[in-house]
């Protein structure tokens, strides 16, 4: 019986190795996948939305399917215009931000004359933004350049999606066995199109208002830094932090004063606060939500095997994979460990 246990986590750890190796090495084909696969989601929200309006219910499902695919795709390109330009902006105007640092280390020491001042100084004369804009940018490009691949994923997934019930139903013949793995799958979809609708309405809310607030703040390239806001809140605990000081640190090299920065760390601070810790657990609750240790985890995880990309995409990643895994009774405790309270059945 020992024995037996002891080839079977072997054969597990072999598992484990096989697919990190995977991950690593087929990454140009399963990141342009996962990315297809967040966007048929989407594409499923929105078909949950048209199928409310009155004469849209009563469409075919193929058409509904199309439509929805559309908006999705017109969306996706109209953002991808409007963040192209804003980066085109923010890359002519790096020089006069790095100029901006000398006068923010110099009001520093203006303000603060003590010790401790000379390496804060120090540290913000070394700090490159034009390499922490390229890291966004090249990450960002990335994606935009496996556009074409996504969409084909994305066809296919469609196309699928057509005769997944015909398969399943050869799969399990017997009438017990296909209810209740539908029951399971039903289950499992209604719970990840839940969490997609919710995080993406308040994430988007989060970044429409703060895009205001950059706007008549003044602050360079506002969309682009909404679009980030909007992509970091979909980090829960760490994301909201970063996806503040984001702008904050950029307004302080642009205007190398003290005032901007501070009005767009209050505002923007306040709306992630309001959204993220007010707003947001009252329509999603905690259960969905992930332990903190495991946000670290899994960003330290996903950005070491698909670097920054890796990172953006590894908390809904792994909020899927526990939404799944508390669907089968075995792997329910696993579900519990990694979520934030353990009741998952709230």
């Amino acid at each position: 019986m020992d024995a037996m246990n002891f080839s079977k986590r072997i054969y597990y750890l072999l598992l484990v190795v096989i697919i990190v190796l995977l991950l690593i090495y087929a990454e140009s084909l399963l990141i342009p996948f996962v990315l297809a696969i967040l966007a048929w989601f989407l594409i499923r929200v929105l078909k949950n939305l048209l199928s409310k309006v009155p004469f849209v219910g009563k469409w075919p499902d193929w058409l509904v399917t199309t439509i929805s695919s559309v908006i999705l795709v017109t969306i996706l390109s109209l953002v991808v215009s409007l963040i192209s330009s804003n980066i085109q902006q923010l890359s002519s105007s790096i020089p006069k931000y790095e100029e901006n640092v000398n006068i923010v280390a110099q009001k520093i020491n203006k303000t603060f004359d003590i010790d401790l001042v000379e390496s804060v100084t120090s540290a913000i004369r070394d700090f490159n933004f034009a390499d922490i804009l390229s890291s966004l940018f090249s990450a960002l490009t990335s994606i935009f350049a496996n556009a074409f691949l996504i969409l084909l994923y994305l066809i296919f997934i469609l196309l699928e999606e057509t005769i997944f019930q015909r398969k399943l139903k050869s799969i399990y013949p017997s009438p017990e066995q296909y209810n209740h793995v539908s029951s399971i799958l039903g289950k499992v979809d209604r719970s990840i199109n839940n969490y997609i609708t919710i995080k993406t309405l308040t994430s988007l809310t989060t970044g429409f208002l703060s895009f205001f607030v950059l706007f008549f703040i003044g602050v360079d390239a506002p969309f682009f830094w909404a679009f980030i806001i909007f992509i970091l809140n979909y980090i829960p605990n760490i994301g909201s932090l970063i996806a503040t000081l984001f702008p904050t640190v950029f307004a302080l090299l642009q205007f190398g004063d003290f005032t901007h920065p501070l009005l767009v760390l209050l505002i923007v601070g306040a709306i992630q606060l309001t959204i993220g810790s007010l707003v947001e657990p009252r329509i999603m609750g905690n259960t969905l939500n992930m332990s903190p240790l495991v946000v670290f985890l899994t960003l330290a995880v996903w950005g070491a095997i698909w670097g920054v990309t890796g990172m953006l995409l590894s908390v809904p990643i792994t909020v899927i994979i526990i939404l799944i895994l508390n669907e089968f009774p075995g792997t329910r405790p696993v579900a519990a460990l990694l979520s934030r309270k353990g009741d998952l059945e709230a």
